[in-house]
């Protein structure tokens, strides 16, 4: 699944083809990407805007239609080309959004579990899905008692408790095992039990792991692609996730479930 780092990849990417481009058709041929208004409704309201800018939110991609933004979820695996309007149509193509210079930005997806909704920009962030997201990772209110107010009642693992988007934003599972390993934290460990100096570290590698990743494009691992072929080169600099030997103490790593999610860790390194 696209994470943090690949859907600004995709941000970045997208906003030197598409910016300032004006809507003059919506295709829709798969009715259930549009969770919201319905798809003839959302259709007519995309159609004659521009898209003056794209943001992130979290693992969701904001598309600025002047009145509206169009928030966009990849989920599993969908990803956005930029096409001429009279290219074949491939299988897996849901929506197409056709521009004035009769080039088209259209939505792929193999499993159909991306969301796309139109929101009034008034309101967009005080309904779903933008209303129950929490802190960026680069928010300087993401600090030690933040942490310790969030977690305090909670005694899942830890690692489950990374993947929560009402508290943290953008930590997928690739992300979270390579944050634990830099913390030298057990996944299984209960968040409640966690002491200050362990939520400073989750904090300080949860920036200095997404920030590299950034940098080198995401992580490319099975089917994630971003738009236009772009791959990430961070899977170059995992240290944890789908390995099979610790980097720093060469004890032969272990994949557990945790939350249904395959995690990756040094039983040595993170007792």
């Amino acid at each position: 699944m696209p994470e943090l780092p690949e859907v600004e990849t995709v941000k970045e990417t997208l906003k030197k083809h598409i910016l300032n481009k004006k809507i003059v058709d919506v295709k829709v041929y798969y009715e259930n990407i549009i969770s919201a208004p319905k798809s003839n409704e959302f259709i007519k309201k995309c159609i004659g805007k521009k898209i003056i800018d794209i943001k992130r939110r979290g693992k969701w991609l904001i598309f600025d239609l002047n009145d509206y933004y169009l928030v966009s979820h990849l989920r599993m695996e969908g990803k956005y080309f930029i096409r001429n309007k009279d290219d074949e149509k491939l299988k897996h193509e849901h929506v197409s959004f056709i521009f004035s210079d009769n080039t088209s930005l259209r939505y792929n997806d193999t499993r159909k579990f991306g969301r796309m909704y139109l929101l009034e920009k008034d309101k967009a962030f005080s309904v779903m899905p933008l209303s129950e997201l929490g802190l960026e990772p680069f928010d300087e209110k993401l600090t030690i008692n933040y942490l310790k107010e969030k977690y305090k009642n909670k005694r899942l693992p830890i690692k489950t408790v990374l993947l929560d988007q009402t508290i943290v934003v953008g930590i997928g599972n690739i992300y979270a095992d390579e944050i634990l390993f830099l913390s030298k934290i057990n996944p299984l460990k209960r968040c409640s039990e966690l002491n200050d100096g362990e939520l400073l570290l989750i904090i300080e590698n949860t920036k200095k792991v997404l920030k590299e990743a950034i940098t080198l494009g995401g992580t490319t691992i099975i089917s994630y692609e971003s738009s236009e072929g772009v791959h990430g080169r961070f899977q170059n600099k995992l240290l944890v996730h789908t390995k099979t030997e610790c980097p720093l103490c060469k004890n032969k790593i272990e994949k557990i479930k945790v939350g249904g999610r395959g995690t990756y860790f040094c039983p040595i390194c993170q007792k």
